[in-house]
């Protein structure tokens, strides 16, 4: 039965996180959900939350949902603003979408530090500079 199941691997959709200055002219970080495929992503579900250990401690923040209808094909849609104290747990991303009638998901996880400028990557859709997992 279980080979009855598609094994369907997600490609072409990446999570990006990146620093940029908002309205107020303040830095901040801020996640983004690229589509590079050449097809429309409908029923996106994303969850966002952060973990890890701090001062012996663990540490786990709040489990945040967002639901986009569609991101079209060769699109970015801003998912959230991330403080800055949570830079240093990790930071998981679990995306799950409907493409041609299949349903897809991923787990993106930034880890501990690598939200930083040291990593930084030119970010293709955004044309900004940011950390990126595809």
């Amino acid at each position: 039965m279980l080979k009855d199941i598609p094994e369907l691997k997600v490609e072409n959709v990446a999570i990006a996180v990146v620093k940029e200055t908002n309205n107020s002219g303040k830095e901040e970080w801020n996640a983004y959900i690229l589509n590079l495929k050449e097809e429309e992503l409908e029923g996106v579900l994303i969850t966002s939350k952060g973990y890890g250990i701090r001062e012996g401690e663990n540490i786990k923040t709040s489990t945040l949902r967002h639901f986009i209808e569609n991101i079209p094909a060769h699109s970015f849609i801003k998912i959230e603003p991330i403080i800055d104290n949570v830079l240093a747990l990790n930071n998981e991303y679990w995306v799950s979408f409907y493409l041609n009638n299949n349903m897809y998901d991923r787990k993106y996880v930034f880890l501990p530090g690598v939200i930083n400028e040291d990593y930084f990557t030119n970010i293709p859709l955004l044309n900004k500079r940011g950390v990126m997992i595809k």
